[in-house]
């Protein structure tokens, strides 16, 4: 046992740190006017905000405006998985009544629409890849656990490359083998790892249900996820639906450039994972849909005539004034950096969340938040005196569907990382398969030059 005073508290800032803090502060701060100064493109994105091409992609197409007559003008948003609309997959798959994700993923990994062969093939395959190597939820998952799921989920899949006989192959045949396996079991960490968290910090029952090979993603993620593994078709087809829709989204959103970045180092598929997993950690990226929930609970707790537009309008614009929510001024959930007309996203997933409301008798709500979509864009415009068009996005209502399905807060950016995996692989595959150069941007130096200052000289 060791002894008290040999004890580290790694939550304890000390006045050491405090003071180290403020000359961090002092001397590391870099003038905003400087980045117009040297025409720098600050995030990678030019003064309208829109992003700076960096690379060429295949996997998907992000659109929400066009150049028409030298002048950018926003257009209905689309997204195409590999050439091909959003709307006519979704569509395709509530045609046949079948789940979706699986084929989404062959789609983005393979560049080609799988055959009924080819998908029982494919879907057999991850089914069998659905599993840990021995004793790693109890060695792993379960020692330690992360108050944070996403962390646990990273240090997992960092785990795993000591598991893996050849972890630094970066044929393209390993890398699948790897990916297939991560896309497999995203969903058994991520369900595995809040079951253990809320069982080690809140003092709750712990259960683990094995994963069943004949059920979809979807399936087995409500399966795991619930005590007594039950659930409607609706609720299974429409968190298959949230996961397609969260399936890919550009090379240039962050973390799956992160993915793009790490890969060009020629780095192995559990680090570059790992690093595209830390990116969507970010609340900036992945958490938007957990602020809007948040957003909505004080909504209906300070709004009293939920069908009043005078009463939510003037809330709303309590929220954008700093006044109320968490006093950042901003609608979450409205508005998108691509998307400004509409997220076909948002819209595709609209008409069932509706359906769900009305399973689970949560129509009014749904109603609220039918109300702030409409009131919310043209109060943000004349706030902030802009005339580009602003839209709900899809996590505007994805935090709404999982709440819905009784899926716990701390499970909502892990489920999008189980619906991103998918893209990140292709993206990795991508970035392999067309190897070049290592992805180095270039950062101008804005420091004077100064004299080295011998130390008893110092201040």
């Amino acid at each position: 046992m060791k002894h008290k005073d040999t004890e580290i508290n790694f939550s304890d800032i000390t006045p050491e740190i405090k003071d180290l803090s403020k000359t961090c502060l002092n001397n590391c701060y870099i003038e905003k006017d400087l980045y117009a100064i040297h025409n720098v493109n600050r995030g990678l994105r030019d003064v309208n905000g829109v992003g700076v091409l960096t690379g060429l992609t295949e996997i998907s197409d992000v659109c929400g405006s066009e150049i028409v007559d030298g002048k950018k003008v926003s257009v209905e948003g689309y997204l195409r998985y590999r050439g091909i609309p959003i709307e006519s997959l979704v569509d395709g798959f509530l045609e046949d009544n079948r789940f979706g994700f699986e084929e989404v993923t062959y789609l983005l990994l393979a560049g080609k629409q799988p055959n009924k062969k080819e998908l029982e093939a494919f879907t057999s395959q991850i089914a069998k890849y659905r599993s840990l190597p021995p004793s790693f939820v109890r060695d792993i998952i379960m020692k330690a656990p992360s108050i944070d799921v996403m962390n646990t989920m990273a240090r997992s899949v960092l785990t795993l490359y000591s598991y893996d006989e050849n972890p630094d192959d970066i044929s393209i045949q390993n890398v699948l083998r790897q990916c297939m396996h991560l896309i497999s079991i995203f969903p058994m960490i991520a369900v595995y790892g809040y079951q253990s968290s809320i069982h080690y910090h809140q003092g709750e029952s712990l259960y683990i249900h094995p994963p069943k090979p004949e059920l979809s993603t979807a399936e087995n993620i409500l399966h795991m996820l619930r005590p007594d593994s039950k659930y409607t078709t609706l609720e299974a087809r429409i968190l298959d639906l949230a996961l397609v829709l969260h399936a890919e989204h550009g090379g240039g959103n962050n973390s799956s450039f992160t993915m793009h970045v790490v890969s060009s180092s020629g780095t192995d598929t559990y680090s570059a994972v790992g690093a595209a997993l830390a990116s969507l950690k970010g609340p900036k990226h992945g958490g938007a849909n957990v602020k809007v929930v948040n957003m909505f609970e004080e909504i209906k707790a300070n709004v009293k005539d939920w069908e009043d537009d005078e009463e939510v309008s003037s809330y709303l614009n309590k929220i954008l004034d700093k006044k109320a929510f968490d006093k950042q001024g901003l609608i979450y959930g409205v508005g998108h950096g691509i998307y400004s007309t509409s997220d076909p996203r948002a819209l595709i997933f609209k008409y069932f969340v509706e359906r769900l409301s009305e399973e689970k008798g949560l129509t009014d709500e749904f109603k609220l938040y039918e109300r702030v979509e409409r009131l919310a864009p043209d109060i943000i415009k004349g706030k902030f005196k802009t005339y580009k068009d602003i839209c709900a996005n899809i996590d505007f209502y994805s935090g709404f569907v999982y709440k819905m399905l009784g899926i716990p807060k701390e499970l909502f950016t892990p489920l999008f990382a189980i619906a991103r995996i998918s893209g990140w692989s292709a993206h990795r595959l991508e970035e392999l398969i067309n190897a070049g150069k290592i992805i180095r941007p270039a950062y101008m130096n804005v420091q004077p030059k100064t004299e080295y200052i011998p130390l008893d000289k110092r201040k």
